[in-house]
Formats: structure tokens, C-alpha cells, sequence
């Protein structure tokens, strides 16, 4: 699989757990990385999961400092860092040895407990 290229703001909301992008753009870097096709409560665990593979790669975001960033100013922030990194990051996947691929029907059944009903539509 070719390496894929995202956005400072998509690669920071994994690596910081803020959302600095479209929703859109998180489920697309962590299928890409599990090469799973996740479920929003699968998000957080595979987000953190795949933060340290992006880390590894780009040590330097590791010093971002999210403490003050707010509804009303992550633009002007996301801008900052665009400035001072580049807007443009190259992910390796994850690999198929460091994914842990749950079933999402049965982690939800974790998450909610067994008692409750689960409706598929």
C-alpha cells in the first residue's frame, strides 16, 4: 500500500485528540492506517492507538500545546502550526501486526454493556 499525504490539522486532531478538521477527514487517516473501516466509538481507542505510529514519524508534533486552543480560535492556531511545520504529512500505515481489529457490533456491546439492545437499521 502507497503511503497517503494529510492535512496538519487532520494529522494534530489524532495526535492531540482536538478536532482540528472535518470529521470526515479522522475517519479517513485511521481507515487508511488500520485499514479497518471504523465506527465512531471505535475513534477514540484507534486514535489512540495510531498516535504514537504518527509521532514516530514526526517527533516535532509532538510539541504541540493544545492548552489553549478553543471553539473560537483553533482556526488562528491551526494556521500557527501550518506556519511553523507545513500543511503536508506523509502516514505510513499502521501494519497489520499493530492494529488491533475488533468487530465494531461486539466492542459497542463492550462499551454499552450486554443488557442493552442494540437496533440495526
Amino acid at each position: 500500500m502507497e503511503n497517503q499525504k494529510f492535512d496538519l490539522g487532520t494529522v494534530l486532531t489524532i495526535t492531540t485528540g482536538v478536532l482540528l478538521t472535518e470529521i470526515c477527514n479522522v475517519y479517513k487517516i485511521l481507515d487508511y492506517m488500520t485499514g479497518d473501516h471504523l465506527f465512531t466509538h471505535q475513534i477514540p481507542r484507534v486514535g489512540r492507538e495510531c498516535e504514537p505510529i504518527i509521532l514516530e514519524q514526526y517527533p516535532q508534533l509532538a510539541s504541540v500545546n493544545i492548552e489553549n486552543v478553543t471553539a473560537n480560535n483553533w482556526k488562528e492556531f491551526l494556521d500557527e502550526q501550518i506556519a511553523k511545520f507545513g500543511n503536508e504529512f506523509e502516514i505510513i500505515p499502521v501494519g497489520l501486526f499493530e492494529h488491533k481489529h475488533i468487530d465494531a457490533i461486539e466492542e459497542l456491546k463492550t462499551i454499552i454493556g450486554e443488557s442493552k439492545t442494540i437496533l440495526l437499521t
